[in-house]
C-alpha cells in the first residue's frame, strides 16, 4: 500500500474513533437535522468532514477540498470538482441509516484530477473493511487484490434504488428489469452497496441520482476490480458531471450490457 493510501486510511480511522463511533446508538434530536425531506445530517457527520478535511490538506497541500456538508452549506464548493486536484468526502455514507442507529454506514474518500477520479477509499468502521483503488493500479479490500464477480444465480440479482425517481415512473423501470433480474432491497449506502456488487451478493445496481461523494470512489473501485460503472448509456462515470442522472454498477460488463438494454427509454 502506498504512502497516501496508508495516509487517507489512518485519517478515516481517526475520523471514525473520534467522531463517527462515539455518536453510534447515542444521538439526541437535537443532534439529527433533515436537511431536505427523508435526508438527514447529524453532528458526527460534521466532526467527521472537520477531521477529514483538516488530514486530508496535510497529505495533499495542493488539493481542493469538497466535502458533502461544505458543498449543501455552499453550493459554488462544488466548481472545484471541474479543476486539478480535489478530494471529494463523504464524512458518513449511508446517513439515514446511522440517524437510526443501524447499520451500514462508512466513509467514502475520492481524488479527482481534472474532474476525473484516480483514487477512491471506503470503509465501514462496524466491519472493519477498507477497499481501496487507484486509476490502472487495481482494486484491493483489507491490502488483498479483489476481482468482482456474479452471484452465479439462474436470475441474476439487482439492486434499485429509486427515491429520487418520480412515482408513476418507478413500475414501468420495475417492470423493464424484473423478468431478467431479482430484485433486492438497497442498503441506502453506497459504502456497502459497491462491495455487494464486487462481491457476489448483487449483480447489479442502479441510481438515478448520482453525486459525486456517495459514487466517485465506488465506481473507480468497481471498475478497477473488472466490474463496470458507467452512465445509463455507457459513458464513464466523471464527478465533476454531478448535476448528471443516472449510474449501472455491474459485476461484470456483460451483466452490465444485459441490464442497460432492459432500462433503455426509461431514462
Amino acid at each position: 500500500m502506498s504512502a497516501l493510501d496508508s495516509g487517507v486510511e489512518a485519517a478515516i480511522r481517526d475520523a471514525c474513533a473520534r467522531a463517527i463511533l462515539p455518536h453510534y446508538q447515542t444521538l439526541t434530536a437535537s443532534q439529527i437535522e433533515e436537511k431536505a425531506a427523508d435526508d438527514f445530517v447529524t453532528i458526527a457527520d460534521k466532526e467527521s468532514e472537520a477531521i477529514l478535511s483538516e488530514a486530508l490538506a496535510r497529505l495533499l497541500p495542493e488539493a481542493a477540498i469538497v466535502g458533502e456538508e461544505a458543498a449543501h452549506e455552499d453550493p459554488s464548493v462544488l466548481d472545484r470538482l471541474t479543476g486539478g486536484l480535489c478530494w471529494i468526502i463523504d464524512p458518513i455514507d449511508g446517513t439515514w441509516n446511522f440517524a437510526h442507529g443501524k447499520p451500514p454506514f462508512g466513509v467514502l474518500i475520492a481524488l479527482a484530477d481534472g474532474g476525473e477520479t484516480i483514487g477512491g477509499w471506503l470503509y465501514d468502521p462496524l466491519k472493519d473493511r477498507f477497499c481501496h483503488a487507484r486509476r490502472g493500479g487495481g482494486a484491493f479490500i483489507d491490502g488483498a487484490p479483489i476481482r468482482a464477480r456474479g452471484s452465479g444465480e439462474d436470475v441474476p440479482i439487482a439492486a434499485l434504488s429509486l427515491m429520487f425517481v418520480a412515482p408513476e415512473d418507478r413500475e414501468g423501470i420495475q417492470s423493464a428489469i424484473e423478468p431478467a433480474f431479482r430484485m433486492v432491497d438497497i442498503p441506502r449506502c453506497a459504502e456497502e452497496q459497491y462491495p455487494r456488487v464486487a462481491l457476489g451478493e448483487n449483480d447489479a445496481a442502479l441510481f438515478f441520482r448520482a453525486l459525486p461523494w456517495d459514487h466517485a470512489a465506488g465506481t473507480l473501485w468497481l471498475n478497477e476490480a473488472g466490474g463496470k460503472a458507467a452512465r445509463f448509456d455507457g459513458r464513464p462515470y466523471r464527478p465533476g458531471a454531478w448535476d448528471e442522472r443516472g449510474l449501472i454498477a455491474a459485476s461484470t460488463p456483460a451483466l452490465w450490457e444485459k441490464f442497460a438494454r432492459l432500462i433503455e427509454g426509461h431514462w
